[in-house]
Protein backbone atom coordinates (compact mmCIF):
# COMPACT_ATOMS: atom_id res chain seq x y z
CA UNK A 1 0.00 0.00 0.00
CA UNK A 2 2.23 2.73 1.00
CA UNK A 3 4.62 1.60 -1.87
CA UNK A 4 1.70 2.96 -4.11
CA UNK A 5 1.38 6.01 -2.41
CA UNK A 6 4.96 6.58 -3.39
CA UNK A 7 4.10 5.84 -6.65
CA UNK A 8 1.14 8.45 -6.94
CA UNK A 9 3.02 11.05 -4.88
CA UNK A 10 3.33 14.64 -6.68
CA UNK A 11 6.76 15.65 -4.91
CA UNK A 12 9.08 13.06 -2.76
CA UNK A 13 12.35 13.60 -1.19
CA UNK A 14 14.36 10.64 -0.63
CA UNK A 15 16.54 9.68 2.05
CA UNK A 16 17.21 9.91 5.64
CA UNK A 17 18.84 14.04 5.51
CA UNK A 18 15.92 14.97 3.40
CA UNK A 19 13.50 13.51 5.06
CA UNK A 20 14.40 15.11 8.21
CA UNK A 21 14.50 18.34 6.63
CA UNK A 22 11.04 18.10 5.22
CA UNK A 23 9.90 17.04 8.55
CA UNK A 24 11.62 19.66 10.44
CA UNK A 25 10.20 22.53 7.61
CA UNK A 26 6.76 21.28 8.28
CA UNK A 27 6.44 20.21 4.74
CA UNK A 28 6.44 16.93 5.41
CA UNK A 29 2.51 15.07 5.03
CA UNK A 30 3.53 11.81 5.46
CA UNK A 31 6.87 9.51 5.88
CA UNK A 32 7.58 5.85 4.59
CA UNK A 33 10.28 4.14 6.54
CA UNK A 34 11.99 0.88 5.65
CA UNK A 35 11.46 -1.26 8.17
CA UNK A 36 14.78 -3.04 7.51
CA UNK A 37 16.88 0.80 8.05
CA UNK A 38 19.41 1.05 10.49
CA UNK A 39 17.00 1.56 13.88
CA UNK A 40 19.54 4.01 15.13
CA UNK A 41 19.00 6.34 12.09
CA UNK A 42 15.44 5.58 11.95
CA UNK A 43 14.76 6.72 15.84
CA UNK A 44 15.88 10.19 14.56
CA UNK A 45 13.14 10.57 11.94
CA UNK A 46 10.37 8.70 14.42
CA UNK A 47 11.18 11.45 16.99
CA UNK A 48 11.17 14.20 14.35
CA UNK A 49 7.66 12.91 13.03
CA UNK A 50 6.34 12.89 16.46
CA UNK A 51 7.36 16.15 17.49
CA UNK A 52 5.89 17.43 14.32
CA UNK A 53 2.72 15.06 14.35
CA UNK A 54 3.49 13.98 10.79
CA UNK A 55 1.66 10.49 9.96
CA UNK A 56 4.19 7.50 9.54
CA UNK A 57 3.68 3.98 7.57
CA UNK A 58 6.38 1.21 7.11
CA UNK A 59 7.21 -0.83 4.07
CA UNK A 60 9.34 -4.03 4.24
CA UNK A 61 11.87 -3.10 2.26
CA UNK A 62 14.74 -0.97 1.37
CA UNK A 63 15.69 -1.86 -1.93
CA UNK A 64 12.18 -1.71 -3.38
CA UNK A 65 11.32 1.68 -1.57
CA UNK A 66 14.36 2.73 -3.67
CA UNK A 67 13.06 1.22 -6.48
CA UNK A 68 10.07 2.81 -6.78
CA UNK A 69 11.58 6.19 -6.13
CA UNK A 70 13.66 5.63 -9.07
CA UNK A 71 16.79 5.24 -7.47
CA UNK A 72 19.15 1.98 -7.84
CA UNK A 73 20.33 1.98 -4.50
CA UNK A 74 17.97 1.45 -1.00
CA UNK A 75 16.04 3.95 0.55
CA UNK A 76 15.71 4.03 4.31
CA UNK A 77 12.79 6.64 4.08
CA UNK A 78 10.67 9.08 1.88
CA UNK A 79 9.05 11.81 2.60
CA UNK A 80 5.48 12.65 1.16
CA UNK A 81 5.38 16.10 0.39
CA UNK A 82 2.63 18.70 0.84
Amino acid sequence: MSYEKVKQAQKVKVGLKQTLKAVERGEAKEVIIAQDADPQLISRIKAACENHQVPVSYVDSMRKLGKVCGIDVGASSVVIEK
